[in-house]
């Protein structure tokens, strides 16, 4: 019996897998082309998922939540990424602000202030960040194209690669009591290939295979970070999955909590060291 248990589990893990993996290209075909010619068609993309995950945040934070709620937090994300899309970065972050404060004052009387001040930050900055590091140009030719796809690569690799790990290695549990499924054959499988594929792709942009290897570490580590983050908060507000828009991961925030941390890490590596980014100019 407890072979068949174990027959049974392993073959819904595959079928889990697999139905994972049919999401993600579907994703990746989704987001390939925006991706690629960047501009007002990248902007469209990630305010169109900006939306869709704003309005997860919302449902999942606030059971209680109206119509003003909803508006207040939907608007906030067409405002800000507007003054993005005209390189206007300080008014974005303003309208993030003030986002955050009216959403505490519709949520005064019910309490819950907390949730009604991360969300907005918790959702559109991340945005901002990916749109200031794609930035303009098309294709190759354009270093922010080649520095996104130097992290989705990464992100993608860790991910990927720690749910196959895990699944396949088992082992002991690397946060239980926030993420129960994670463990630690998944985390060091997931690293250590997220690491290789960082290399691999440094080589192929043109700059170092080893520089490639140290910048994927400390990204992996944020995305396991911003996996972890989101486990959290759905663990305190008691919500399995933050929608059901993605069948194997439940709503794009389940999709992307890695990227997001990743996104903003890489961001910050850049404001910080201007000349990383001559290592992501076509050779």
């Amino acid at each position: 019996m407890a072979e068949a248990g174990t027959e049974i589990g392993k073959a819904s893990k595959l079928k889990t897998l697999g139905v994972r993996a049919v999401s993600g290209l579907a994703l990746i075909g989704i987001c390939g082309f925006p991706v690629y010619f960047g501009g007002w068609v990248f902007m469209v993309l990630v305010l169109v998922f900006t939306l869709r995950m704003m309005w997860e945040w919302v449902r999942m934070s606030d059971k209680q939540a109206g119509w003003p709620s909803y508006c207040v937090h939907l608007l906030g994300v067409v405002l800000a990424l507007c003054a993005a899309l005209y390189q206007n970065w300080q008014l974005g972050f303003l309208v993030v602000c003030i986002c955050a404060g009216l959403a505490v004052l519709i949520r005064l009387k019910q309490g819950g202030l907390i949730w009604a001040i991360l969300g907005p930050f918790y959702i559109i900055i991340p945005s901002l960040a990916i749109l200031w590091l794609r930035g303009s140009g098309i294709g190759p030719a354009a270093p922010g194209f080649l520095m996104l796809m130097f992290v989705l690569a990464v992100v993608v690799a860790a991910d990927s690669f720690a749910y196959l790990g895990g699944s396949l290695l088992k082992g002991p549990k690397l946060a239980p009591k926030i993420s129960p499924n994670k463990t630690w054959s998944g985390f060091i499988v997931g690293g250590v290939m997220a690491a290789v594929i960082g290399a691999i792709s440094a080589f192929f942009i043109g700059f170092s295979p080893l520089t490639g290897l140290l910048l994927a570490l400390p990204i992996v580590l944020f995305a396991v970070w911003g996996d972890f983050l989101e486990s959290y908060i759905k663990r305190i507000l008691e919500v399995k999955d933050a929608g059901g828009v993605l069948p194997g991961h439940g709503g794009l925030l389940d999709r992307v909590d890695s990227l997001m941390l990743a996104v903003l890490l890489s961001t910050g590596f850049l404001l910080v060291w201007p000349g990383l980014s001559a290592g992501f100019l076509p050779i």
